[in-house]
């Protein structure tokens, strides 16, 4: 089992009344809600977050990439990764981001992926999302039917540059350069590890299954929600003649921990009712323009995290009841023994080895953020190592993480 550190970087001063002004938290939230000084705090606390968990000796960090919203304020992962490559030394970077259809050239990706390969001693997990259409079609002004094939265009160029040990011409559909020749060139041979952060799209199923890439299914609402996309994407395995290996997939929870469940439902409510309630809402109108979503995926009745929130805020807005938030599984809350059973139940009953925890969420206090990491690191750790390690190899993980090689240095 690898045990990972997710953090979104939300904006944590949205007003009140946020749900009930505004409209959306993404694409056309109103700027003036910025404050650029109070900015500069969250990231700095951010940043400490995230290496505090590194030294703590999670098995990696995750960055992410968005755009134009107050739900995660990381529209560059590669700048965030740079600071944790140089500032932490055993823990994998993962990048879930970069979305390659946004780059121009793409090219870009893999000169700054293989920058951070180097910086890092080799610690890189390259994650190629499509991303989701807030960010691409709407934020970024992609044409949401030719998204996909933009997408695969481009990850074809990335590889094969990494890969070339000449300089070479390339012509595509979206992407014509004379001459490619990226300087510098990843560590890892032949390339980082590719994982691709995905929600109920079958067409990411079948990718992550013909190129032999980890799937990662990031849920907002618990592992209840993601049962039917994971399952599918293991029927899938099944149909392909795939081995049930859980280092295929990945899975983000949202966890806190406290002392007492007494405690945990005291210190976590806010954070989570924040949450819930102002960074998902998100306007329906920005969620499934025509042409982002496959034939196929409409058929499978497949939906996102984002798409499932923001057809609940058009709805009036997701619950902001704690009770509920708990008592659905979208938080795992308690004492350090409650929420280790929790996870180790959602890790086997989904066939998970790679088990991302968002312990930041909402308007966390910085103080809370490192308790509940420290809490995490030490007390729930320690009974979910070993999860799958005596059946199954991780052959997805970065060569420079010293974890890999050593599982009785993870988490302590």
């Amino acid at each position: 089992m690898k045990l990972m550190f997710f953090h979104l970087m939300p904006y944590t001063k949205l007003p009140a009344d946020f749900a009930e002004k505004h409209g959306s938290v993404w694409v056309d939230i109103d700027p003036k809600l910025f404050d650029a000084s109070e900015a500069g705090g969250m990231y700095n606390d951010f940043i400490d977050e995230f290496e505090a968990a590194a030294k703590l000796g999670f098995d990696a960090v995750c960055v992410n990439e968005h755009h134009s919203n107050g739900y995660g304020l990381m529209p560059s992962p590669n700048l965030i990764a740079a600071t944790l490559a140089r500032n932490t030394r055993d823990a994998a970077i993962c990048l879930l981001g970069n979305s390659l259809a946004l780059y121009n050239p793409p090219i870009r990706v893999a000169e700054e992926v293989a920058m951070l390969d180097c910086i890092s001693r080799g610690r890189i997990i390259a994650g190629f999302p499509v991303g989701t259409p807030m960010d691409t079609c709407f934020a970024y002004g992609q044409n949401p039917s030719s998204l996909r094939q933009r997408y695969y265009e481009a990850h074809d160029l990335i590889l094969r540059a990494w890969a070339s040990d000449q300089p070479f011409a390339f012509s595509g559909r979206f992407n014509d350069q004379r001459y490619v020749n990226p300087w510098p060139r990843p560590l890892q041979k032949p390339h980082p590890p590719i994982w691709v952060p995905g929600g109920g799209s079958v067409e990411t199923w079948e990718w992550c299954g013909r190129m032999e890439y980890v799937f990662c299914y990031l849920s907002y609402f618990g592992y209840q929600f993601a049962r039917s996309a994971v399952s599918e994407f293991w029927r899938y395995m099944d149909k392909i003649g795939k081995d049930r290996n859980p280092y295929r997939t990945g899975f983000l929870q949202f966890v806190g921990v406290a002392e007492s469940t007494e405690e945990a439902w005291e210190l976590y409510r806010e954070p989570a009712e924040y949450f819930y309630g102002r960074c998902l809402r998100i306007s329906p109108r920005f969620v499934d323009p025509p042409g982002y979503m496959s034939e196929g995926s409409r058929r499978a009745k497949a939906a996102s995290s984002v798409a499932s929130a923001a057809k609940i805020a058009g709805k009036g807005g997701v619950s902001t009841e704690f009770d509920q938030i708990v008592k659905n599984g979208f938080v795992i809350i308690g004492n350090p023994d409650e929420v280790a059973e929790q996870l180790r139940k959602a890790t086997l009953d989904l066939n998970v080895g790679h088990l991302m925890v968002l312990l930041q969420f909402g308007n966390m206090k910085h103080d809370l953020v490192l308790e509940n990491t420290r809490l995490f690191a030490e007390r729930v750790a320690p009974q979910l190592q070993g999860l799958f390690d005596d059946e199954w190899e991780d052959r997805w993980w970065p060569q420079g993480a010293a974890r890999a090689a050593n599982p009785s240095a993870r988490v302590r």
